[in-house]
């Protein structure tokens, strides 16, 4: 029965991590490197993250200078950015890419603010599946006859406490993402 509900936990954590690793691809002010870090590019005929393809800097609040270690895959990665959903077209001048991220209106920053809701259910669904898995396995135990119905409410309720946890910490950081979006 711990088994199960240290599995739980662990899993919720991981799905709150990637949340979070979400989150930061979306972007609030400034522009920074991990904006690229869900993008892959076709190279060598398999789909590489650009994380491996190039040195990401950048150069002031609105601009990102990619330098491809390999001059080959400089189209494969302007291509990617360019179909990405970040909004903006790199321009290649032969050796670089220079990404420049336009102001952000009101309303990109509303569309902006429905991706980080979009991305926090996402995190809170995924939660609630561990949950459900979780509870399946503590419901088969009882029904095996290893563990009593008392036990097995008790971690239930253990449970219950854990998922709220990471709920209430998705939504947490859901909350600090929409003020960091609306900060002018």
């Amino acid at each position: 029965m711990n088994q199960v509900l240290s599995e739980a936990d662990s899993k919720m954590s991981k799905s709150v991590e990637a949340t979070r690793e979400e989150f930061a691809a979306i972007r609030a002010g400034r522009a920074n490197p991990t904006m690229f870090s869900k993008l892959t590019a076709e190279y060598y005929g398999s789909q590489t993250p650009l994380q491996q393809l190039a040195t990401f800097t950048s150069q002031d609040a609105r601009t990102i200078l990619i330098a491809p270690f390999d001059m080959s895959s400089i189209g494969a990665i302007e291509r990617s950015i360019r179909d990405s959903d970040l909004g903006v077209n790199p321009a290649n001048d032969g050796k670089t890419l220079r990404c420049v991220f336009p102001e952000l209106t009101e309303e990109r920053r509303k569309e902006y603010i429905k991706i980080a809701k979009a991305k926090a259910e996402d995190g809170r669904v995924s939660v609630r599946n561990v949950r459900r898995t979780a509870k399946q396995s503590l419901e088969k135990l009882e029904k095996d006859g290893d563990v009593g119905k008392d036990d097995v409410t008790g971690a239930e309720k253990k449970l219950d406490a854990s998922t709220k946890k990471h709920t209430d910490a998705i939504d947490e950081m859901l909350k600090n993402k929409e003020a960091e979006l609306l900060e002018v």
